[in-house]
């Protein structure tokens, strides 16, 4: 049974960007930590883990207009002037590099249109006969947590990551992960603009997903008048009722995507060094060709 890494590339590369120092430069003088860091990230997590197959999963849409349909105020905070992701411009710079770089060393990399890499990722675990890992600092994804797939969470850290299957997520969240979404949709999530009911936080939240099976049946018992919740969280649902179905949608991963033909190329070593001496990417870039050539 073959082992799928399936990588939040977006997510990575913001990490490397804001984490990796920023003396790191091309041969013409501009800014490639974030290319850098995705190359060592990639080293590390191959070298860890061994994977038989390796995608790197791309935000094709990084706010798609159905969910903002379904929640306006999803992602709204990241909108600058144009309509687009607020970015820093030495950070959008350097992603045409990442996908260079994974293209120079092999590494399928997969997105879809109307889709974010969290759908990529998803429908892959969904798809792939064997077991996932899934690599990315967002806690969203921990509704895909079951038997064959796990998280790797690096939002502290890709060196001393956490390894979450489903009882850690249990341990971790106070829910199962095929509950996730639904404590998700309680709690909100300020960083993709989700607000949550409002008087629930994520105490409260878990103790509703232990005792009603689904977020309906909690809007049922709000509307039970003689049901055994309390005053307070009855109100904070019945004022969120018309919140909470979409944005179980919004949260909600997709896993049926169709998704491209994925196929693995070969390290192409005369274009790596080609761009380890472009980019300056010293050993960075060559460790990670070393690493995919022994996967193979």
């Amino acid at each position: 049974m073959s082992t799928l890494m399936a990588v939040d590339t977006p997510y990575l590369y913001f990490r490397a960007y804001f984490g990796v120092p920023k003396r790191f430069h091309s041969a013409d003088g501009r800014p490639t930590n974030a290319v850098r860091g995705v190359c060592d990230f990639l080293t590390l997590l191959v070298e860890r883990y061994s994977p038989d197959e390796l995608v790197c999963t791309w935000d094709e849409d990084w706010r798609p207009a159905w969910r903002v349909d379904l929640v306006g105020s999803y992602k709204a905070h990241r909108v600058d002037e144009r309509g687009e992701e607020t970015v820093e411009e030495e950070l959008a710079q350097q992603v045409p590099w990442i996908r260079e770089v994974l293209d120079a060393v092999g590494v399928p990399v997969v997105g879809v249109p109307g889709a974010e890499a969290d759908d990529v990722m998803a429908t892959l675990a969904h798809l792939h006969d064997g077991d996932t890992l899934v690599v990315t600092g967002d806690k969203d994804l921990f509704q895909l947590v079951d038997e064959r797939t796990r998280v790797a969470y690096v939002a502290k850290s890709v060196a001393n990551h956490e390894l979450l299957d489903q009882a850690a997520v249990l341990a971790r969240t106070g829910v199962p992960a095929e509950r996730y979404v639904d404590f998700a949709v309680l709690r909100g999530d300020p960083s993709d603009g989700l607000p949550g009911v409002a008087g629930i936080g994520e105490k409260t939240a878990a103790g509703l997903v232990a005792q009603y099976p689904t977020l309906g049946a909690m809007i049922e018992a709000a509307d039970d008048a003689t049901s055994a919740m309390k005053p307070a969280v009855r109100r904070a649902l019945d004022s969120a009722r018309d919140y909470v179905g979409p944005a179980s949608k919004v949260v909600t991963a997709l896993t049926d995507l169709r998704l491209p033909g994925i196929q693995r190329g070969a390290v192409d070593e005369e274009r790596v060094e080609r761009l380890a001496v472009e980019l300056g990417l010293g050993r960075s870039l060559r460790r990670l060709a070393q690493a995919l050539v022994a996967m193979q």
